[in-house]
C-alpha cells in the first residue's frame, strides 16, 4: 500500500534528537517496519495548495497519516481526489482536520491515538494558568531587557489560591487538569460539559457542574478549554460570551484554536476584559506572522502566554502516539479489530461514542 505522512519539519533538532518521532526527519520511527512488509512510505511537511506533496500524492494513496501539530487538512475536495484512500490516521489526538462527513460518505476509516497526550496537555494547562496568574511572561521579558522594576510586575500578579477555576470539557484532559490543581487550595472548581461526571468522580476533584455556559464563565477567575472542535464548539468563545466573563479573568486554550474567535479574544485582552490568554493551539497552523494572538497585550502589558502547538508533542507523548500509530496500521494490515477508543469513524460511519472527548 501507499502510505503518506504529513509531519512537521524538525530541522537540526530532529537530526540531533531521534526521539522527535513526530518530525519529518524521524518519520514516526516506522519506515523500516513498513518497507519490510512491502509498503511504500512517503513523508513530507508540504501540505498547502494544489501543487503540494499532499495534494499530488493523495490521489493514489491508501493511507494518510497526519498530526494535530502540523495538520494536513483533508477537505471534502481533497478526499474526493483520493480514489484509493481507505484510512486516515491522526498521530495524536484530534481529527478535526479531516472533513468527517465527507469521510463517512466515502466509507473511510478515521482513527487517532486516544489518550496519547492527555498527561502532557494537562500539565501544559497547569503551567499556562500559573504563568498568567503570576504575570510571569512580562516579568521574564523585563529581565531580558535588563530592567528591574518589581512594582510593574507585582501590580498584576496574583496567587492561584482562593480563585475559582473552571474547565469547559471535563473529559480525559479537563478532569486531569482539575486533579492536578487540587493542592493549590482554590476557592472552587467548576465544570461545563454536556455530560455530567459520576458523583464519585465529581467528589474526587471537588468539582461542581454548571449547566449554563454564560453562568459558568461569570463565576470563574480562570477558564480552561478542554473540549473537542466540532460544529457545536467552533467559535464558542466569541464577543458575546466574553461579555459574561468576570472582568480580569484568565483564559487558557490547549484544545483547538477555532473554538475561540481570534479577533474577539484579542480585543478582550487588549481592552482588559480578559487579564490574559494562553495556549498553544491556533485556528490556522502554522499561524501567520500577522496573527493577532502573537502580539496582543492587556493594558498592563501582560496577558499573552501563546506558544506554538507543542503541549501534546513532548518526547514522552511522541513515543506514545508513534507507537499507537504503528499499532493502528498493524491492525489494519492484518484485518484485526481496532481499539474502540481510537475509532472516530468506522467502516460503517460514526461510532456511537461522543467524538473526540478530551
Amino acid at each position: 500500500m501507499k502510505v503518506l505522512a504529513i509531519l512537521y519539519k524538525g530541522g537540526d533538532a530532529a537530526k540531533q534528537e531521534p526521539r522527535l518521532l513526530g518530525a519529518v526527519e524521524n518519520e514516526l520511527g516506522i519506515r523500516s517496519w513498513l518497507e519490510s512488509q512491502g509498503h511504500e512510505y512517503l513523508v513530507s511537511d508540504d501540505k498547502e495548495g494544489p501543487n503540494s506533496f499532499l495534494h499530488k500524492n493523495i490521489v493514489d494513496a491508501d493511507i494518510v497519516i497526519t498530526t494535530p501539530f502540523h495538520p494536513g487538512y483533508l477537505t471534502k475536495e481533497l478526499l474526493d481526489k483520493a480514489k484509493n484512500l481507505k484510512l486516515c490516521v491522526t498521530a495524536g489526538v484530534g481529527s478535526d482536520h479531516v472533513d468527517l462527513n465527507a469521510a463517512v460518505e466515502k466509507g473511510l476509516e478515521v482513527l487517532e491515538v486516544t489518550g496519547s497526550n492527555v498527561v502532557s496537555v494537562a500539565e501544559h494547562v497547569v503551567m499556562s494558568i500559573l504563568l498568567l496568574v503570576r504575570n510571569f511572561v512580562p516579568a521574564h521579558e523585563m529581565i531580558e531587557r535588563g530592567d528591574w522594576q518589581v512594582s510593574d510586575i507585582a501590580r498584576n500578579a496574583f496567587d492561584l489560591e482562593g480563585k475559582v477555576v473552571g474547565t469547559i470539557g471535563a473529559g480525559r484532559i479537563g478532569y486531569r487538569v482539575l486533579q492536578r490543581l487540587q493542592p493549590f487550595n482554590c476557592k472552587e472548581f467548576l465544570y461545563y460539559d454536556y455530560n455530567g461526571l459520576k458523583p464519585d468522580a465529581e467528589k474526587a476533584i471537588n468539582a461542581r457542574r454548571v449547566e449554563d455556559l454564560k453562568e459558568f464563565v461569570s463565576q470563574c477567575d480562570v477558564v480552561t478549554i478542554n473540549a473537542p472542535l466540532h460544529e457545536g464548539t467552533r467559535g464558542l468563545i466569541n464577543a458575546d460570551l466574553l461579555k459574561h466573563f468576570k472582568k480580569d479573568a484568565w483564559l487558557v486554550n490547549t484544545a483547538r484554536g477555532a473554538i475561540c474567535n481570534a479577533e474577539d479574544v484579542a480585543a478582550a485582552v487588549k481592552s482588559g476584559q480578559l487579564n490574559g490568554y494562553a495556549g498553544d493551539v491556533w485556528n490556522v497552523q502554522p499561524a501567520p506572522k500577522e496573527h493577532p494572538w502573537r502580539y496582543m497585550k492587556n493594558p498592563l502589558q501582560g496577558g499573552n502566554g501563546m506558544v506554538p502547538h507543542y503541549s501534546g508533542t513532548t518526547l514522552d507523548a511522541q513515543q506514545r502516539y508513534a507507537s499507537g500509530t504503528k499499532q493502528i496500521l498493524e491492525n489494519f494490515f492484518n484485518n484485526k479489530p481496532q481499539e474502540p477508543a481510537n475509532i472516530i469513524i468506522a467502516k460503517k460511519g460514526y461510532v456511537t461514542k461522543a467524538y473526540g472527548q478530551r
